[in-house]
């Protein structure tokens, strides 16, 4: 907010956070709430990323709504496809008047489908029960294991609280080289050497033994 008021600058109108964030913490309820009156305090609109909101969910043992409604969050964008859609995310507009006219936005920008019903049936599968819960705490728990997994291996340190589905881990290059040859993953800090595993939906604990145990063969092949 340094530069509101002034001409010569962007003027600030949205606060977005995102939860889980991009470095596998969660916002609890009341920490999001905090972020809400603050920014609501100072006229700004809040919106909440929940590409992995069930993720957090799950995490902190909470429903859904008190991670948005809630808190006081203005406009969610729900993710779909990472908690086992086919295809899909959702605008969730919890405040209209901080989302005027997103009605027609949707076709502006390519984002109404010509069979929506198509897309939002899986949604209701996905939320008329616990479907979307199992799912995440499944990836959850898959983070978890493959934490465990992988912490005792020798160059290897987690650099990183697994507070959801996220795994962070600092190792060798030579070692994330050759492990990337049989497992797709991105370096996350070329500086540190800093990784991210992400566990899924459909995760499963073979998944996570068999990369565990490639781990531990090339650092074991790793120069002492």
């Amino acid at each position: 907010m340094g530069g509101f008021g002034d001409v010569h600058r962007a003027q600030p109108k949205v606060v977005s956070v995102s939860n889980v964030t991009e470095l596998g913490t969660v916002y609890t309820p009341d920490e999001l709430a905090e972020v809400c009156a603050h920014a609501h305090g100072l006229g700004l609109t809040v919106h909440l990323d929940g590409s992995r909101l069930t993720n957090a969910a799950a995490a902190l043992d909470v429903p859904l709504r008190a991670l948005s409604t809630d808190a006081g969050v203005d406009v969610l964008s729900f993710g779909g496809t990472k908690i086992g859609l086919l295809y899909g995310e959702a605008v969730v507009v919890l405040d209209p008047d901080a989302a005027t006219g997103v009605d027609y936005l949707r076709k502006t920008y390519m984002q109404l489908s010509s069979k929506m019903r198509f897309v939002s049936v899986q949604f209701e599968a996905l939320l008329s029960g616990d479907l979307w819960l199992r799912n995440a705490r499944h990836a959850n728990a898959m983070a978890r294991r493959l934490a465990a997994a992988v912490e005792g291996v020798p160059g290897v340190r987690l650099s990183r609280a697994v507070e959801a589905n996220a795994v962070f881990a600092v190792l060798p290059a030579d070692v994330a080289d050759r492990l990337r040859k049989r497992f797709r993953f991105y370096t996350w800090d070329e500086s540190t050497g800093e990784v991210r595993w992400m566990c899924a939906f459909d995760t499963t604990e073979e998944d996570v033994d068999a990369f565990a145990a490639a781990l531990a063969e090339e650092a074991a092949a790793s120069p002492s």
